[in-house]
This record gives structure tokens, C-alpha cells and sequence, in this order.
């Protein structure tokens, strides 16, 4: 089980910290092995809205371990910016510490400051809110502050632009711990379709095509993805939601750049590719389980 533990900063920024938090909540009720945990180091933390918080544990009360993830969500800015900030130098100094144990430091948006004010962005990619990345670079001038980006992580240090970004962030942690199948059903749970930092190499069929609001178009890709066994005709799928099938095929194409076929044989092809990491599954099953009628096929889809 990972601990993913949340520190809740004086003046906090109420969606930098609820927007991760409800990404793993509802990560945990379709499986995800993990415990949240909040932890603040101040007295009785209140948000920047006023909303105060119950009893909240301090962070030296924390049993971390490698492989867990410490989150630092963004605060006021005047409070950032403040001596008193600045002051917690024992905070910051656990939060190196946390990082030396191969624990994965996070931040959203002007969380990026106490990452910075603990030593962690030296030589560390990084970004924060569109708003102060100037004043990132400027307070520390070893990080490699990138702008016009809504995550990277780099050092095993992840950092966030601001705000509804922190959503990003977590989507993007949660498809290295649990793969982009599983992000995908968390996103469409949240209603959320997963949106990649440009330097998000890996491509994913499950979470890509997804640039858009179109209902339908949702609930088509939906369940292509999970009746991929199915022969899925194009006048079965338009009757699922109420289209012809040649407005479809339009508006398909439209929203995603691509075609109806062309995502389906891609969504084949990712799991066909995933079942054959599986020993015991044959060629022949894995092709009937991905709606292929023979294994020749499937062998003839994977070489293109």
C-alpha cells in the first residue's frame, strides 16, 4: 500500500489540494492499494475562502516511506511571499528529507516556493503558477523554471501549474502507478479526460482522442473501450446515442482527428499488446478477447 500524504498549508488554495485529493478518492474506490493522510505545520490551517479544517495531524507525526508521495498544495501568495513563510525553515528541511528517502515530492501551483525553500528545485525542472514564474526563477535561481506547461516532473520532484492543473498532476501520477486504462475510468468517473503536459512523451489510446465535450462522442469511445470483443457496426453505435450513422462518423472525426475504425483498431491493438505480456493466454484467445476472428489477424493488425 502507498501512502499518498497531504500537507494542508496555512492560507491554503482550497482545488489545489481538493482537486489531487478527489482524483485518489476516487482512484481508491475502483481499487487503488493507498492511504490519504493530511498533515499541516501550523496551528489550526484555514483556506484562502476562509473554510476552516477539523483537527489536523503535524507532518513530524508522519511515517513515510520510499515510494510514497508528499503533496505541497498552493497557499495565498501574500502568505508565499511573507517572512513568515519563509521562516519554516524546519518544515522545509523535513521535506528534503522526505525527498532523500525516495519519497515523491509534489506541488501545486505556489507550492513550488517551499519545494524551493527545502532545496529541491537545484538543477530540477519545475514550474508553478503562469502568474509567478518569474518569481520562481528569480528566488531561486538554480531551478530550471518552464512556463506554458501544466506539469513535469523531473528529480523525482513534481511540480504543477496552478490551480485545477493539480487535477493533471494527479491524473498523470496515478497512470504511472496504475496505467492509463485504470486513469482512464478514474477521469471519466470525475468527468475529467486526461490532458498531457508537453513533455509527456507516452502516448495513450485510452486517454488520448479526449480533447473535447461532446457527450456522445464520450459515450461511443466509452464503450468501444470496454466491448472491444463485440463487432461495435457503425449502425449499432450511432443507435446507442441517438445519431445516423453517417452523422457519426462525422462529428467522430471531427472531435478526435480520427476515425471511428482507426480508434478502434488502435484500442485493439493497446490491449491485444497488453494481454500478450500474460504467458498463459494464447494468440487465439487473446485475439477473440479483442474482437479479432482469427490470430492471423491480430498478427497482421500488430504490424502496422
Amino acid at each position: 500500500m502507498i501512502t499518498l500524504a497531504f500537507i494542508i498549508p496555512p492560507k491554503v488554495e482550497l482545488l489545489d489540494l481538493a482537486g489531487p485529493v478527489q482524483v485518489f478518492t476516487e482512484a481508491k474506490s475502483y481499487g487503488l492499494d493507498a492511504d490519504l493522510q493530511f498533515y499541516t505545520y501550523g496551528e489550526d490551517p484555514t483556506s484562502t475562502s476562509g473554510l476552516g479544517f477539523n483537527k489536523v495531524s503535524n507532518y513530524r507525526e508522519a511515517t513515510l516511506k520510499e515510494g510514497d508521495y508528499l503533496f505541497v498544495p498552493g497557499m495565498n501568495w501574500q502568505y508565499v511571499d511573507s517572512i513568515s513563510f519563509r521562516a519554516e525553515r524546519d518544515f522545509f528541511k523535513w521535506l528534503k528529507e522526505c525527498s532523500e528517502k525516495a519519497i515523491t515530492v509534489c506541488s501545486i501551483c505556489n507550492g513550488a516556493f517551499a519545494l524551493g525553500e527545502a532545496g529541491l528545485l537545484k538543477n530540477t525542472e519545475c514550474t508553478t503558477h503562469w502568474k509567478r514564474v518569474k518569481a520562481l526563477q528569480q528566488q531561486f535561481p538554480d531551478a530550471k523554471v518552464v512556463a506554458d506547461i501544466l506539469y513535469i516532473k523531473s528529480n523525482n520532484v513534481y511540480t504543477s501549474a496552478g490551480i485545477s492543473a493539480g487535477i493533471d498532476l494527479a491524473l498523470a501520477i496515478l497512470e504511472n502507478v496504475k496505467g492509463p486504462l485504470f486513469t482512464h475510468k478514474v477521469a471519466r468517473e470525475l468527468v475529467v479526460y486526461h490532458r498531457r503536459s508537453g513533455r509527456h512523451k507516452q502516448q495513450s489510446i485510452y486517454l488520448d482522442y479526449r480533447n473535447h465535450m461532446n457527450p456522445q462522442i464520450h459515450e461511443v469511445q466509452d464503450y468501444l473501450i470496454d466491448n472491444l470483443s463485440k463487432e461495435n457496426t457503425i449502425e449499432d453505435l450511432a443507435g446507442r446515442v441517438g445519431m445516423s450513422p453517417r452523422n457519426l462518423s462525422r462529428v467522430f472525426k471531427e472531435m478526435t482527428g480520427s476515425t471511428i475504425l482507426e480508434y478502434h483498431t488502435q484500442l485493439r491493438k493497446e490491449f491485444a499488446n497488453t494481454m500478450l505480456n500474460n504467458p498463459e493466454y494464447t494468440v487465439e484467445y487473446i485475439a477473440s478477447k479483442c474482437g479479432f476472428k482469427t490470430a492471423r489477424q491480430l498478427h497482421r493488425i500488430l504490424k502496422t
